[in-house]
């Protein structure tokens, strides 16, 4: 665990760096840069980007945040704010936050005095006015190595990976010419100049990782997704385009085909499952993405999924909503959908990634589960883990089973019953093809061998087998993470991305004197009752920290759940950013407050 600090003598073992411009700036392709440089020399690192709506255009902004020890979030308040466009950085509101000790970079020609910057309330002690384009111009010919001026210039304050940085200019550009490649050297070096004939009022350089281990493992969540799936056995997908899920689709059409899948891009979303189901009907591992509206679009077949009792894995990378809402944006507001959104009596896995890193595992475990009880499992993941990149240490495959669904034996398929019902309530399934194993396999009720009936006898059995099958499911306590004080009557439980940083509000409470525990559930649906339960023994006062307006996994832990009165919800609205600072504050704020005022906050909540 990692808290930003800077020592006494200057060094930094934690940076969080914020920049923004318009697009063609290259602000994305900085950060991409400047990461990339880090992982190289051993740091741990995330970066995560966010655009504006617009198809072409618009505002964008990157944060990279790099550290000595590990980390699990994009950070607070930012340390360096990079402006190339005080209007393009100021559309970002909470996701550049900037504070007292944040050190400020801005574009001189922009024309605002370093004592007048359009930041309401605040005075940073550190404010550089650089002339970006006019370096740009003089050491590279063109203002498009403005990013590489920016490079040089964090690089000659803060001393942040400079060779890395310079392989990476090297290797970016080789194929283009050995003058562009000069170039930017030469953009890089000027910056870095700039930056040391203007010093720092306080030096701020990062550390050094005490162990450079030759570099990690640098990718982003949905590319984890794509990789964990190919992994995990998945021959087929199903998709269609959609913001901010698409690059799992593009992973798979690059790299599928080696391992024999096949990815096909259907014309629609409602198409695009429909491959899918197939796929796994035809004896397949199969697998589609999407966003909030697609998801919406694939309901109606999910609901055909269930009853025919087909493996099938979709993934969900959240965004804001309703509607097209925050395409660009991360929200967690898609649990509802997620759990609900079936006609009928269903009950579908729902699963959910804290980090890029453990998608992997993650999405393996969404295979195994899909496979074992014929069902189909959804990943919630959101724009935050799906598109932020992430360092990572080498992954441990060894460590993973890979499940199949249960096939027919001989003796079986003499007298098959696709949909026997067992005391398991999963019966094995066969293929086309399959001698002997032929079935109906539709969307209306059926009897054991697949026949459609009428009969509410029939219709109230399998209904019970298709929720029988998965209890077993509930009692997967490796699918609960618990951290800190597990006696604690203090309490917080947290999903998806922003259980990062509860991870690190939690550090900050503790090391503040409360003693405090962090339920961090993997599994999200079907709700663990036992699981729950025991968390909650003993509990006085905790929030449920969610990126959602209603707090919806509050919710459905109130529907099965005997949450004690003390804890409450924070919740907040996509495209703000929880802060660990802000939930540790909230957190230490309940457990020291009397009891009736404890009471009235369980009661209201908090909505930000």
């Amino acid at each position: 665990m990692s808290i930003p600090s800077v020592s006494g003598s200057g060094h930094s073992s934690d940076l969080t760096i914020g920049m923004a411009g318009s697009g063609g700036d290259g602000i994305v392709s900085a950060g991409e840069s400047l990461i990339a440089a880090a992982a190289s020399q051993g740091y741990h690192a995330i970066m995560t980007k966010s655009f504006g709506s617009q198809i072409r255009g618009g505002e964008s902004s990157c944060r990279v945040r790099i550290a000595v020890d590990r980390i699990y979030n994009p950070g607070g308040v930012l340390d360096v704010a990079v402006a190339l466009n005080w209007e393009d950085f100021l559309r970002f509101g909470a996701e550049l936050p900037v504070g007292p000790s944040t050190v400020v970079i801005y574009e001189e020609k922009t024309g605002v005095a370093p004592d007048k910057l359009p930041i309401v309330g605040v005075v940073p002690t550190d404010v550089f006015a650089v002339p970006i384009a006019e370096l740009a111009r003089k050491a590279a010919g063109t203002d498009m190595a403005k990013n590489t001026i920016v490079l040089g210039l964090l690089a000659g304050w803060f001393d942040i990976a400079p060779e890395g940085i310079v392989r990476g200019i090297r290797k970016r550009f080789a194929k283009k010419s050995a003058e562009l490649v000069a170039a930017n050297e030469e953009a890089f070096r000027v910056g870095t100049e700039y930056a040391k004939s203007h010093p720092l009022r306080v030096p701020r350089v990062l550390k050094r990782p005490l162990e450079n281990t030759g570099g990690k493992m640098l990718l982003d969540g949905n590319d984890m997704c794509a990789a964990a799936a190919i992994f995990a056995g998945c021959e087929a997908f199903g998709g269609y385009p959609i913001t901010p899920s698409t690059e799992i689709m593009q992973f798979l059409t690059r790299e599928i085909w080696k391992y024999g899948g096949t990815v096909m891009q259907a014309e629609d979303e409602i198409a695009s499952i429909g491959v899918a189901i197939g796929s796994s009907y035809a004896g397949k591992k199969s697998m589609t993405a999407t966003s909030g509206p697609g998801m919406a679009l694939k309901t109606e077949m999910l609901g055909l999924a269930t009853i025919a009792e087909l493996p099938l894995v979709l993934v969900n990378v959240q965004r804001g909503g309703p509607s097209t809402g925050l395409p660009t944006k991360p929200e967690q507001s898609d649990l509802f959908q997620a759990a609900y959104s079936g006609h009928g009596d269903v009950l579908r896995p729902i699963l959910a990634p804290t980090t890029v890193a453990d998608t992997f595992r993650i999405t393996v475990e969404a295979f195994n589960i899909a496979e074992e009880y014929q069902t189909p499992v959804i990943i919630l993941s959101d724009q935050e883990i799906g598109q932020r990149k992430e360092t990572a240490d080498p992954i441990d495959t060894s460590q993973f089973k890979i499940i199949d669904r249960l096939k027919p034996t001989a003796v079986e398929l003499e007298s098959y019953n696709r949909f026997r019902l067992t005391e398991s309530g999963i019966s094995p399934i066969s293929h086309p093809g399959m001698a002997g194993g032929n079935y109906l396999a539709s969307g209306i009720e059926h009897n054991e061998h697949g026949d459609p009936t009428g009969s509410g006898a029939l219709h109230k059995l399998m209904n019970e087998k298709r929720f029988r099958k998965l209890d077993p499911l509930k009692q997967r306590r490796d699918l609960f993470a618990v951290e800190g004080d597990v006696d604690a009557d203090v309490a917080m439980i947290a999903w998806g991305s922003v259980a990062g940083v509860c991870h690190e509000a939690l550090a900050i409470a503790r090391a503040a004197g409360v003693r405090a525990k962090l339920l961090v559930p993997y599994l999200i649906y079907p709700i663990a009752e036992e699981v729950y339960d025991d968390f909650f023994a003993g509990v006085r006062v905790g929030l449920v920290v969610e990126l959602s307006h209603q707090g919806q996994l509050y919710r459905i832990l109130r529907s099965f759940v005997d949450v004690p009165r003390g804890v409450r919800q924070m919740t907040r609205n996509g495209a703000n950013p929880f802060q660990p600072r802000e939930v540790a504050d909230e957190l230490m704020k309940l457990a020291s407050a009397p009891a009736q005022v404890r009471g009235a906050a369980a009661s209201a909540g908090v909505t930000q």
